[in-house]
Protein backbone atom coordinates (compact mmCIF):
# COMPACT_ATOMS: atom_id res chain seq x y z
CA UNK A 1 0.00 0.00 0.00
CA UNK A 2 1.66 3.42 -1.05
CA UNK A 3 2.36 6.08 1.93
CA UNK A 4 0.60 8.90 2.23
CA UNK A 5 2.24 11.95 0.43
CA UNK A 6 1.96 15.52 2.27
CA UNK A 7 3.68 18.09 0.25
CA UNK A 8 4.07 21.23 3.33
CA UNK A 9 3.84 25.09 1.78
CA UNK A 10 6.07 27.45 3.01
CA UNK A 11 6.35 26.59 6.96
CA UNK A 12 7.11 30.38 8.22
CA UNK A 13 4.02 31.67 9.60
CA UNK A 14 4.91 30.98 13.26
CA UNK A 15 7.73 28.70 15.00
CA UNK A 16 8.14 27.42 18.82
CA UNK A 17 10.58 24.72 20.38
CA UNK A 18 9.25 22.43 22.18
CA UNK A 19 10.92 19.73 24.54
CA UNK A 20 9.63 15.96 24.54
CA UNK A 21 8.66 14.57 27.49
CA UNK A 22 9.07 11.52 29.44
CA UNK A 23 4.98 11.64 28.78
CA UNK A 24 5.61 11.64 25.31
CA UNK A 25 7.39 8.31 24.86
CA UNK A 26 5.84 5.12 24.20
CA UNK A 27 7.18 0.92 25.12
CA UNK A 28 9.05 1.64 21.59
CA UNK A 29 11.22 4.53 23.74
CA UNK A 30 10.18 6.96 21.22
CA UNK A 31 7.88 9.47 20.75
CA UNK A 32 4.46 8.30 20.46
CA UNK A 33 2.17 9.12 17.72
CA UNK A 34 -0.42 10.46 20.15
CA UNK A 35 2.05 12.61 22.07
CA UNK A 36 2.87 13.96 18.81
CA UNK A 37 -0.77 15.17 18.26
CA UNK A 38 -0.81 16.63 21.85
CA UNK A 39 2.41 18.59 20.44
CA UNK A 40 1.04 19.81 17.43
CA UNK A 41 -2.30 21.29 19.37
CA UNK A 42 0.32 23.03 21.42
CA UNK A 43 2.20 24.86 19.13
CA UNK A 44 -1.32 25.62 17.27
CA UNK A 45 -2.28 27.06 20.57
CA UNK A 46 0.99 29.18 20.82
CA UNK A 47 0.20 30.62 17.69
CA UNK A 48 -3.29 31.58 18.43
CA UNK A 49 -1.96 33.11 21.42
CA UNK A 50 0.84 34.99 19.26
CA UNK A 51 -2.12 36.40 17.08
CA UNK A 52 -3.94 37.14 20.46
CA UNK A 53 -6.07 34.66 21.40
CA UNK A 54 -6.37 32.80 24.38
CA UNK A 55 -8.32 29.53 23.46
CA UNK A 56 -9.36 27.59 20.33
CA UNK A 57 -12.81 27.86 21.95
CA UNK A 58 -13.13 31.69 21.16
CA UNK A 59 -11.10 33.55 18.21
CA UNK A 60 -13.69 36.14 18.08
CA UNK A 61 -16.83 34.83 18.82
CA UNK A 62 -16.39 31.31 17.05
CA UNK A 63 -14.42 28.72 18.04
CA UNK A 64 -12.13 26.25 15.74
CA UNK A 65 -12.72 22.39 16.08
CA UNK A 66 -10.47 19.80 14.26
CA UNK A 67 -11.93 18.09 11.04
CA UNK A 68 -9.39 16.07 9.97
CA UNK A 69 -5.82 15.29 10.40
CA UNK A 70 -2.60 13.51 8.69
CA UNK A 71 1.10 13.11 9.93
CA UNK A 72 3.83 11.24 8.17
CA UNK A 73 7.08 10.65 10.61
CA UNK A 74 10.18 10.55 9.40
CA UNK A 75 12.36 9.66 11.90
CA UNK A 76 12.33 8.84 15.58
CA UNK A 77 12.26 11.25 18.64
CA UNK A 78 13.65 10.78 21.93
CA UNK A 79 12.70 11.89 25.20
CA UNK A 80 14.55 15.41 26.18
CA UNK A 81 14.93 16.03 21.98
CA UNK A 82 14.34 19.25 21.36
CA UNK A 83 11.29 19.53 18.38
CA UNK A 84 11.29 22.78 16.22
CA UNK A 85 7.96 22.99 15.21
CA UNK A 86 6.96 25.14 12.03
CA UNK A 87 3.49 26.07 11.11
CA UNK A 88 2.56 27.09 7.38
CA UNK A 89 -0.92 28.23 6.44
CA UNK A 90 -3.48 27.41 3.15
CA UNK A 91 -6.42 26.90 1.68
CA UNK A 92 -8.49 29.51 3.79
CA UNK A 93 -11.94 29.27 2.95
CA UNK A 94 -15.36 30.88 4.53
CA UNK A 95 -15.26 28.74 7.18
CA UNK A 96 -11.89 26.13 7.10
CA UNK A 97 -8.65 26.52 6.72
CA UNK A 98 -5.38 24.23 6.70
CA UNK A 99 -2.89 24.17 8.80
CA UNK A 100 0.88 22.68 8.28
CA UNK A 101 2.93 21.32 10.87
CA UNK A 102 6.93 21.02 9.70
CA UNK A 103 8.75 18.65 13.08
CA UNK A 104 12.70 18.65 13.27
CA UNK A 105 15.64 18.60 15.73
CA UNK A 106 18.87 20.16 15.02
CA UNK A 107 19.74 17.14 13.22
CA UNK A 108 16.61 15.31 11.80
CA UNK A 109 13.29 16.24 10.44
CA UNK A 110 11.07 14.33 12.80
CA UNK A 111 7.49 14.73 10.72
CA UNK A 112 5.42 16.86 8.60
CA UNK A 113 1.19 16.95 9.86
CA UNK A 114 -1.68 18.66 8.83
CA UNK A 115 -4.41 19.08 10.44
CA UNK A 116 -7.72 21.01 8.79
CA UNK A 117 -9.47 23.49 11.06
CA UNK A 118 -12.90 24.69 10.77
CA UNK A 119 -14.62 27.23 12.29
CA UNK A 120 -17.50 25.99 15.16
CA UNK A 121 -20.06 27.49 17.65
CA UNK A 122 -19.71 25.79 20.50
CA UNK A 123 -23.02 27.22 21.51
CA UNK A 124 -24.85 25.90 18.42
CA UNK A 125 -22.62 22.65 17.96
CA UNK A 126 -22.12 23.69 14.11
CA UNK A 127 -19.77 24.85 11.55
CA UNK A 128 -20.29 28.40 11.49
CA UNK A 129 -18.13 31.43 9.34
CA UNK A 130 -14.77 32.33 10.23
CA UNK A 131 -14.72 35.59 12.59
CA UNK A 132 -14.32 38.72 10.31
CA UNK A 133 -11.01 39.81 12.26
CA UNK A 134 -9.49 36.39 12.75
CA UNK A 135 -10.06 35.57 8.95
CA UNK A 136 -8.66 38.94 8.25
CA UNK A 137 -5.01 37.88 10.47
CA UNK A 138 -4.77 34.40 9.25
CA UNK A 139 -5.17 36.25 4.99
CA UNK A 140 -2.56 38.56 5.66
CA UNK A 141 -0.14 35.98 7.31
CA UNK A 142 -0.87 33.32 4.23
CA UNK A 143 0.56 35.97 2.14
CA UNK A 144 3.56 36.69 3.75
Amino acid sequence: MPRIKLDLPECNLFQCNITVRITDINYGQHLAHDALLGLLHEARLQWLAHLGYRSEVDIGGAGLILSDVAVIFLHEAFYGDVLQIRLGIDEISQTRFELYYDVSTQTHPIAKAKTTMACFSYTERKITALPVLFRQAIKSQEQQ
